[in-house]
């Protein structure tokens, strides 16, 4: 048997079991109290800085790896891998181990050693003479071999043939390099390193069988637009073999469009990659919806408003995981998806920083790579693209780091390690950006996978808007739709405005598929930030954060746009001052507008906690005017949107202030 010091030291590497979360549900029940809730976590942080302590010998990930044959990899369709090691100069001792540890998060069959009938049955052999192997399962696709009698010499190999048998299942996300990590324990210590160079496959992505069509949300008359067609296979990936023409069709007020006034169709070829974005001009003003027909799919674009006075909407997706910590996808493919498929306006890369399989605080050439695709995606006007990471703190939660300088010197933005102890907590990570143009949103803050501690008031230098929904569910309260999985009473963004605490709302949608954008096409959920600014600018956007100029959805593109007396949403409004600051709209007027793609089932106005709701009764357009009178001082304002489909947006409160 394996020693049980190896098997308990296998969290480190093997993440995959505190990352994964349960899919998010409507009815999920309330923790039971804070501490217990955040107990398990306390835990992992301890196991992160023990492994950070841990001597390692000078054997451990020693040797190399290649593969030897591989089948095509398909999302989600099994094949069989054959990897070949062979150790490296300082050999392994008696006991000492070689590891298999398959992509650990999103579908890969586990490697197992008992059962040659079933998906992931792997086979371990060497040639060497006297030297046997023990294979086992130590975790969720992780499996150990321990090497004895003898020790293992440099140069001798060992063969690992992962699928074996009926084969070995491939992610279900597609990407361009899903690496089979080989770790190795040199001298037995239980204690072990990855092999940097670790073998990868590309993971192609499956038949056709969805279409995306985008269009921005708002435009002046006879201002052209950008329209994003994209076939995707059935859990969004994109890059499918296709060629074909796409048709359109279209209305305005519902009312259909001539054939003259659409985009012409469209050809897409096999270089195309399934996606294209073409120029188009809308006819006049109202609200526009377009069709995209690919032989047998069909499907309808986000509203866009037409209109003169129409502000503007950057749509952007500012928190998601790549390949280079616990996510699918390198980070170039992230990027592409971003611009090409999802037509986002603005998009954020943000790997943790001490999570996953290789350490983004301790791969300096990996963090240097971001930066380069930050600077080589940004297209100011057209796609906004900002520098960031995520501090993954397990006691007092997770937050991303966003940056917003043009001059990204080495000195100016690095990462603030989470499990560094001078910078492990929030006042620490916000007194290390100092200086900086830089903000930090928490998020999943009401639960699963760790609430945030909200007893540390938010710096609003660094903090002046919070992410209420993503992949993982909403934190905005209990009654809000898609609550957030294990969620921790007291602790939703709500019981942190009962605070006193005076935040923006956004939407991101934490993804970890590599469909930043469109997460919610694959999870329960998703999450969008729609910032409110004239401009696609670094610093437009910074401008719209500060000031809460934002509203949240958890993936559709929903048009939702509100006013209290002529104020913005995320305003302070001054109490007893008379009219509103635009001449003729009543200073206790809310007003709401709202354009969604789906049917909308009502319009929530939430006063300080308490929910009024106004049904709208399946219509795709709603609107709202709605006095409220003697407001206090210390009181907020916002908007929540629920479709019938369970597509939802609020936005940002307003607060009221002497």
């Amino acid at each position: 048997m394996l020693s049980h010091r190896i098997a308990a030291l296998a969290a480190p590497l093997a993440l995959a079991a505190a990352c994964r979360a349960p899919a998010p549900t409507a009815d999920a029940p309330p923790g039971a109290d804070r501490a217990s809730a955040r107990q398990p976590r306390a835990e992992l942080a301890a196991a992160l800085a023990a492994d950070l302590e841990a001597v390692r010998h000078p054997s451990d990930g020693g040797g190399r790896a290649w593969l030897e044959a591989a089948s095509p990899a398909v999302v989600s369709s099994p094949g069989r891998w054959t990897i070949r090691y062979q150790a490296g100069p300082l050999g392994i001792d008696a006991g000492g181990s070689v590891f298999l540890q398959v992509s650990p998060f999103w579908g890969w069959s586990t490697p197992q050693t008992v059962r040659p009938e079933a998906l992931g049955y792997t086979e371990v052999t060497t040639a060497a003479a006297g030297l046997e192997l023990e294979a086992q399962t130590l975790d969720e696709q992780l499996l150990g071999i321990r090497v004895g009698p003898r020790r293992m010499e440099a140069g001798e190999e060992l063969r690992i043939v992962y699928g074996a048998g009926p084969g070995a299942r491939a992610d279900r996300f597609a990407e361009g390099d899903s690496r089979f990590w080989i770790a190795v324990d040199g001298d037995g210590d239980g204690v072990r390193k990855l092999l940097a160079d670790s073998p990868g496959v590309a993971v192609a992505p499956g038949p056709p069988a969805r279409l995306a069509l985008t269009l921005p949300s708002a435009a002046r008359p006879g201002e052209p637009v950008r329209v994003t067609v994209a076939v995707l296979d059935a859990r969004g990936n994109a890059g499918v073999l296709f060629a074909g023409e796409v048709r359109f069709a279209g209305t305005v007020d519902d009312e259909p469009l001539a054939p003259a006034a659409l985009p012409a169709a469209l050809r897409l070829a096999a270089a195309d990659a399934g996606r294209k974005t073409i120029a188009w001009t809308p006819p006049g003003e109202g609200v526009v919806r377009l069709a995209a027909s690919v032989d047998d799919l069909t499907v309808e674009s986000n509203p866009l408003q037409v209109a003169a006075a129409a502000g503007r909407i950057l749509w952007g997706d500012l928190q998601n995981h790549s390949s280079f910590s616990d996510g699918s996808a390198t980070p170039e493919e992230h990027f592409l998806y971003a611009r090409d498929v999802a037509a986002l306006d603005l998009y954020a890369l943000t790997d943790h920083d001490h999570w996953g399989m290789l350490f983004l605080d301790q791969q300096p050439a990996m963090w240097q790579h971001v930066r380069e695709l930050t600077r080589r995606f940004h297209e100011p006007g057209r796609f906004v693209t900002l520098l960031g990471f995520e501090w993954t703190n397990w006691v007092y939660g997770h937050r991303h780091v966003l940056y917003f300088e043009d001059d990204e010197g080495e000195d100016r933005v690095g990462i603030v390690s989470s499990v560094d102890p001078a910078t492990d907590e929030p006042r620490e990570l916000w007194a290390a950006l100092a200086g900086r143009k830089a903000l930090t949103i928490a998020h999943h803050t009401a639960g699963g996978p760790i609430a945030t501690d909200w007893t540390i008031a938010p710096d609003p230098r660094f903090e002046p808007v919070t992410e209420i929904v993503s992949v993982h569910g909403s934190s905005e309260a209990p009654d809000s739709p898609g609550l957030i999985h294990q969620p921790v009473p007291g602790n939703f963004v709500r019981d942190a405005l009962a605070r006193g605490y005076r935040l923006g709302f956004l939407g991101s949608s934490d993804g970890h598929d590599g469909h930043p954008g469109l997460a919610h096409l694959a999870s329960p959920s998703g999450g969008l930030a729609a910032i409110l600014a004239e401009e696609a600018t670094r610093g437009a956007v910074y401008e719209a954060l500060m000031a809460r100029h934002v509203y949240a959805t958890n993936g559709p593109r929903i048009v939702l746009r509100a006013s209290f007396g002529g104020h913005r949403i995320g305003a302070e409004v001054e109490l007893g001052g008379g009219g509103g600051p635009v001449p003729g709209i009543p200073a206790d007027t809310l007003v709401v507008q709202a354009i969604a793609p789906g049917e909308i089932e009502r319009l929530d106005v939430v006063r300080s906690g308490q929910v009024e709701g106004f049904l709208c009764e399946g219509r795709r357009r709603c609107s709202l005017s709605v006095a409220l009178t003697e407001l206090r001082a210390g009181e907020y304002v916002y908007v929540r949107l629920v479709q019938t489909d369970g597509g939802a947006a609020w936005t940002s409160p307003f607060y009221f202030v002497d």
